[in-house]
């Protein structure tokens, strides 16, 4: 069969590599599969930097194969199976194909979204398995585990969860084994109530005899729990709804003894197969596919060769660290309560309306809501672990509202707060804002993976991250009402950790980026006000830009508004506007465009930095252009994403002044900047429906909405430029951090230029985007030139009938073989060792303050912050003391 199979297969790839066929031979890949991967190979892979990847061809060839058949759904091999033909392990493998996405359109977001959810579970396992060694249980422990997790689990990425099932899989197998087998603490912790050697029972009563849940060692579970700094009650839950729900579907809920290694292996295999990724029991042998980047030895305390008796810092595991910050939160809300305090209930009865009621009303409805999502998402058999996760946020709600009203009365001299208490949307938004701090808390401060259109090539039904906004969609909750909390909650709420403060503020960001422009979003509704009552309910005219954003705004402020004078101070219960008043502006409103401002800003500023150093002119007009696009042509940001507004703006001054800059370009630096999502240049809505590059977003929708006004900063007299925006302090963090171990340094982190200036070339001033086709043939390049240049052809064509442009499922840059600047080394680290050089010269008796500036640009938003030590320049202070 594999002879005739060879003979059907070759005379149709007689194109290809004789070894290129064989490996795809030996990969089983179907011939799409091949042809597909050979394209890739062709078009994108053969002709790049060598420099970048200096793997071997089958690797090459492999990762091709593989991108081919997740994104043609025709994997046959396991990805285990897979590594073993490559010679990768998980972390190379992912790390090669990644690289090979050199023209920014290799990986789909369909394979980006495989790869993610593959590193993660890995990542996941890895941690758990390092746990799991320090226990020496047997090979049946570890393999009962991941079957657990496996069949049990939807989110197998959730570390907490997956740890707690850990534990009671070795509680499981601890207490069959004879006390004097086992090491302290757990030899005394095994009760006199462990299982008894079973009793003979003829074969004939074994099949009539009834089953029952195995009994659990409350006091085992308790010490494995408290080893871990883990909730016990969590842990039961875990035991009582899921374990024994998975003991029962396996057969194992009577078992006395321990369970037959062979009966685990078997269905485990099952399983593997079935999901077709990577073979977890191959840890226990240290496989070469499952080997971390990591050696085991930077995972574990190391000596202090000095001799002295310091105590020597030691990366915490990721469990450890879960564990600790969700026993921080647990001891922040010792004294709170998930029903509302006395004092609580005093401001409800202070109320006009008493809201008492409708505020229980809701909370036990959304939590009723809450539940039943967090079970379709995790598991089925783990609603008691969402009803744990609700009541934690219920208890920081509580807390925080208490704050918040004791802090307004405070400030106003007034106790009844009842529009406030009766408004929906504010208590709504609190609950939501206190969840996500408890599920951040447990799942990670990390927003949902598959970023702005993340729902594009996922063919899940069900949702299986609780990543934010998952809990927007949850309870149904407009972002734009959420963000109207976020700043009120952070400050009520003085125990919040700093890396919960800046999740918040990426919550925040996320808000103004994208989810406060969705179609149904209320800020359109906002916004058409503005146009209509004119002056009065405008978003935040350019003009304020250069004042300080104050952050002395309360969650009454922007609830409750517009309903008070704008030149009045803010007050928490506000009077109808005296008559005569005019001047009404949305408080919500307001904030909402000054924060969007110096986000967009920053993030120009910041990509500009790497790109356009040599022309500081344009800088301004590119900020000019975009805040015009903010607040004039809004409409453009309707589901669609800030970035995509920056980078289009950026090549339309560029075009305009005759500046050399590529689309490619642009794209290649944002791409490498920390939270971008390839999905935001890859699939841009150009008209309802429709999705395509940003470049085809450029040139029909962007360029043809705001031509004239692109043309006007060619003329003699462009327009005046907007205010170069004010950038605060972030109310969310605090000043350059201390270097560990030393009073007198201080760092922040900075980034450095990784491309050299663009060079000026001259080329036409036509706006649209020319030399960059995005097809496999330049045929759609001139339909849409075809389309451009027809008097007739307008956006609004497809109302009437007309035929849209095919979606594009290929993002291609630069067929016209231009050569690009050439990179440079920063020059940072010889200007430090200079300037330190030169410290010596000071003489003694002076205190000496050293200030190096290295390519300063200490930005409020850490978005595009790259925190690894390798690529970013630092500010130092020095402060010496010479006495």
């Amino acid at each position: 069969l594999l002879t005739a199979a060879r003979t059907q297969y070759k005379p149709q790839h007689k194109d290809k590599e004789p070894e290129f066929v064989s490996l795809s031979e030996e990969l089983q890949a179907t011939n799409p599969i091949c042809d597909h991967a050979w394209r890739i190979w062709e078009r994108e892979i053969r002709s790049m930097d060598k420099a970048n990847v200096h793997l071997p061809l089958i690797q090459q060839w492999g990762a091709c194969l593989f991108i081919a058949g997740m994104e043609l759904d025709g994997l046959s091999l396991t990805f285990t199976q897979f590594l073993k033909v490559v010679g990768l392990s998980v972390k190379q493998f992912i790390s090669l194909v990644r690289k090979m996405d050199v023209n920014v359109d290799t990986i789909s977001p369909k394979v980006n979204i495989a790869l993610k959810r593959l590193e993660n579970k890995y990542d996941v396992t890895l941690a758990l398995y390092q746990r799991f060694v320090k226990t020496e249980l047997w090979e049946s422990s570890w393999t009962m585990f991941l079957l657990a997790k496996g069949t049990f689990l939807q989110m197998e990425d959730d570390l907490v969860i997956a740890f707690q099932l850990l534990l009671c899989v070795l509680e499981f197998f601890t207490k069959r084994f004879a006390p004097s087998l086992l090491l302290s603490p757990y030899k005394s912790a095994v009760s006199s109530s462990t299982l008894s050697p079973p009793t003979r029972t003829s074969r004939r009563n074994q099949g009539k005899a009834k089953t029952r849940p195995p009994e659990m060692d409350v006091q085992l579970l308790e010490t494995l729990c408290k080893e871990s700094d883990c909730s016990v009650d969590e842990v039961k839950n875990v035991y009582q709804m899921t374990f024994c729900a998975f003991l029962d579907s396996v057969g194992l809920s009577g078992l006395q003894g321990l369970p037959p290694l062979e009966t685990l292996s078997k269905q485990y295999e099952e399983l593997y197969h079935k999901n077709k990724d990577f073979d977890a029991r191959l840890f226990l042998v240290d496989d070469e596919t499952l080997s971390p980047s990591k050696t085991e030895s930077e995972m574990t305390p190391r000596k202090n060769l000095s001799g002295d008796d310091v105590a020597i810092p030691v990366p915490q595991t990721p469990i450890r660290a879960a564990m600790n910050s969700i026993q921080q939160l647990r001891v922040d809300l010792t004294s709170a309560s998930d029903q509302p305090s006395s004092n609580l209930l005093v401001y409800y009865k202070n109320c006009t309306v008493d809201p008492s009621e409708e505020i229980r009303k809701r909370v036990e409805e959304l939590g009723q809501v809450f539940v039943e999502r967090f079970a379709q998402a995790v598991g089925q058999h783990c609603e008691g672990l969402g009803r744990k996760r609700f009541n934690l946020g219920a208890q920081l709600y509580y807390k925080v509202m208490e704050s918040m009203l004791k802090s307004e009365e405070k400030r106003l001299s007034v106790q009844n707060f009842s529009k406030l208490l009766n408004n929906a949307a504010f208590h709504t938004s609190l609950l939501a804002c206190a969840l996500e701090v408890v599920m951040a808390t447990y799942v990670g401060n990390s927003l949902k993976s598959g970023g702005f259109g993340r729902s594009s090539g996922s063919s899940d039904s069900v949702e299986t991250d609780l990543c934010f906004p998952w809990i927007l969609d949850v309870f149904q909750l407009p972002a734009f009402d959420f963000y109207k909390v976020i700043e009120s909650f952070i400050k009520a709420e003085p125990t919040l950790k700093h890396d919960m403060m800046k999740h918040l503020e990426q919550c925040e960001h996320v808000i103004m980026e994208s989810l406060a422009w969705k179609t149904d979003s209320p800020l359109f509704d906002l916004l058409k006000q503005s146009r209509e009552e004119g002056p009065g309910e405008q978003a935040e005219p350019p003009a304020t830009l250069n004042q300080p954003l104050h952050h002395n705004h309360t969650a009454a402020d922007l609830y409750l508004s517009p309903v008070r004078p704008s030149r009045q101070p803010p007050a928490t219960e506000s009077e109808p506007p005296a008559p005569g008043t005019k001047a009404l502006r949305s408080n919500s409103l307001s904030l909402f465009y000054k924060k969007l401002y110096r986000m967009a800003y920053l993030r120009l500023k910041t990509l500009f930095s790497h790109l356009l150093t040599s022309h500081p002119e344009l800088e301004p007009i590119i900020w000019t252009l975009l805040q015009h696009t903010l607040q004039n042509e809004y409409e453009l940001m309707r589901d669609r994403h800030l970035d995509q507004l920056i980078m289009s703006a950026m090549y339309a001054i560029c075009k305009v002044k005759n500046v050399d800059l590529r689309f490619k370009t642009i794209v290649t630096v944002y791409k490498e900047m920390p939270n971008t999502n390839q999905e935001t240049f890859k699939r841009v809505l150009i008209r309802e429906g429709q999705y395509d590059s940003i470049i085809v977003f450029y040139n029909l929708v962007f360029m043809q909405k705001l031509k004239t006004n692109i043309l006007q900063y060619s003329s003699p007299r462009p327009p005046p430029l907007s205010p170069i925006p004010r950038i605060p302090c972030s109310p969310y963090k605090n000043s350059p951090l201390r270097v560990p171990g030393s009073n007198n340094v201080y760092v922040s982190p900075l980034k450095s230029s990784r491309m050299s200036p663009v060079v000026m070339t001259p080329r036409s001033r036509i706006l649209i985007s020319i030399g960059e086709s995005f097809g496999v043939s330049d045929e759609k390049f001139q339909k849409i030139n075809e389309m451009v240049s027809s008097t007739d052809w307008s956006l609004k064509r497809s109302l009437d009938g007309g035929s849209a442009p095919k979606p594009l499922k290929r993002l291609r840059f630069d067929m016209d073989g231009q050569d690009e600047a050439d990179g440079s080394k920063s020059s940072g680290e010889s200007t430090l060792i200079q300037k330190l050089a030169e410290m010596s010269k000071f003489p003694a008796g002076f205190m000496c303050v050293c200030y190096l500036n290295c390519e300063l640009d200490f930005l409020e938003s850490q978005r595009y912050s790259n925190h690894h030590t390798s690529s970013c320049l630092c500010r130092v202070f020095f402060f010496f003391f010479f006495f």
